[in-house]
This record gives C-alpha cells, sequence and structure tokens, in this order.
C-alpha cells in the first residue's frame, strides 16, 4: 500500500537514511562497515521519475560505459528487448531526448534507464515503481527486460502494479512500516490474508 515505508527501505539500503534501531546486513556485513562509496558503486536505481540528459538516446547510456561502442551499446538495448519501442522514434538510438528526457514517453524513458542499469552492472539492482503509468504492451516489454536485468543479481522491487512481483522468488507486504507478509506469490495468496487481498483488488481494477 501507498506511504507504508517500501521507499523509505530504498532510502535506508544506499544509506540516504541511517537506522535508528535494528541492523541492515549485506553478505552478513553490517552496512554502515561498509564504504558509502563502494556500497553505492555496486548499487543501481531505477526510480519511476529517472533523470535523463540532453544528448541522444546512446549519448544518455554512455554516461555508465563511457568507452562503449554504439555496436555494443545497441546490441544490449536488443538483448534487453527495449529495440522494438525505441526504434519507433524519429531517429531511432539517434533521437534528441530532451531535457530530462522530455521528447521521450514514459515508457520510452523507463526502458532507457533500464538499459542504463544494466550497463553498469550493479550487484544489487533497486527498482522502485519502474513499471508504473505504463501502458500494458510497454509494461510487457519492461518485464522482459527485468527478468533478463535480474540474472546473476539481487533484484529489490517495489511496485503498486502487482504483475511486476508475481514471479519473484519473495514477496515482502509491509503495512505502517512493518513487514505482516513474506513469501512467494502461490504461498500469499493461500494465506488469504493482506497480499490476497491487494491481489484480488489490482485484478478487478485490472478488468475495469
Amino acid at each position: 500500500p501507498t506511504g507504508h515505508g517500501k521507499s523509505t527501505v530504498v532510502q535506508l539500503l544506499t544509506r540516504f537514511y541511517e537506522p535508528q534501531q535494528g541492523g541492515i546486513f549485506l553478505d552478513r556485513y553490517p552496512i554502515q562497515d561498509i564504504h558509502l562509496g563502494s556500497l553505492r558503486q555496486h548499487v543501481s536505481i531505477v526510480l519511476q521519475d529517472n533523470v535523463l540528459f540532453s544528448g541522444t538516446i546512446l549519448d544518455n547510456l554512455r554516461l555508465v560505459q563511457p568507452d562503449a561502442s554504439d555496436q555494443k551499446l545497441i546490441q544490449v538495448i536488443e538483448d534487453l528487448g527495449a529495440d522494438e519501442i525505441l526504434q519507433q522514434l524519429p531517429q531511432s538510438y539517434l533521437t534528441e531526448v530532451g531535457a530530462l528526457g522530455k521528447n521521450l514517453s514514459h515508457g520510452q524513458r523507463q526502458l532507457v534507464c533500464l538499459v542504463r542499469a544494466y550497463l553498469a552492472n550493479p550487484k544489487i539492482l533497486i527498482l522502485d515503481e519502474a513499471t508504473s503509468a505504463i501502458d500494458i504492451y510497454t509494461e510487457q516489454k519492461i518485464q522482459y527486460a527485468l527478468r533478463r536485468l535480474c540474472q546473476n543479481r539481487t533484484c529489490i522491487v517495489i511496485a503498486h502494479r502487482l504483475s511486476t512481483i508475481r514471479k519473484a522468488d519473495k514477496i515482502v507486504v509491509i503495512e505502517n512500516g512493518y513487514v505482516v507478509e513474506e513469501g512467494s506469490h502461490d504461498h500469499l495468496i493461500q494465506q488469504q490474508s493482506a497480499y490476497f487481498q491487494l491481489y484480488q483488488s489490482y485484478l478487478q481494477n485490472q478488468v475495469v
């Protein structure tokens, strides 16, 4: 649910906030013992509203791999299944995105940011409402990209659109700052508790 502390978890994991009590551990190490620069070097975040800079799509991707050739960048775009949508732009990958990405749709911006996150090759990828406010077709493309992105790394996905997290290894339900349920989608559906109610509401909204 909205406003129950999910995005605060992101701030804690990246140490923009420090925990007031308890602890956070990565590979059994207290997070506060990990050098801040090293921590953030290995974490990539894709938000609902990401920042793109003036320049082409390829220019924005080179922010994380400055020496990458056009061929390599295009290959990664294709590997993540983002090519079909991005090639529809007036000048394909050489399209000027404009300040803050204003020349792209929300879904197109998200795809560019997912490709950029993949190029950064993080050990931990955090997606905070990365598939909200997009159409179903674009979401399907993003879902494919996410499956590729999350191979061989830890992915933390925060989402109201529950189709985004249905296949996750573990789903954690947070209410009022507390974990109230956790488990796989099938397990939580069988419990018929908080997640079950959220999922039923989601399905009803999809039908409407």
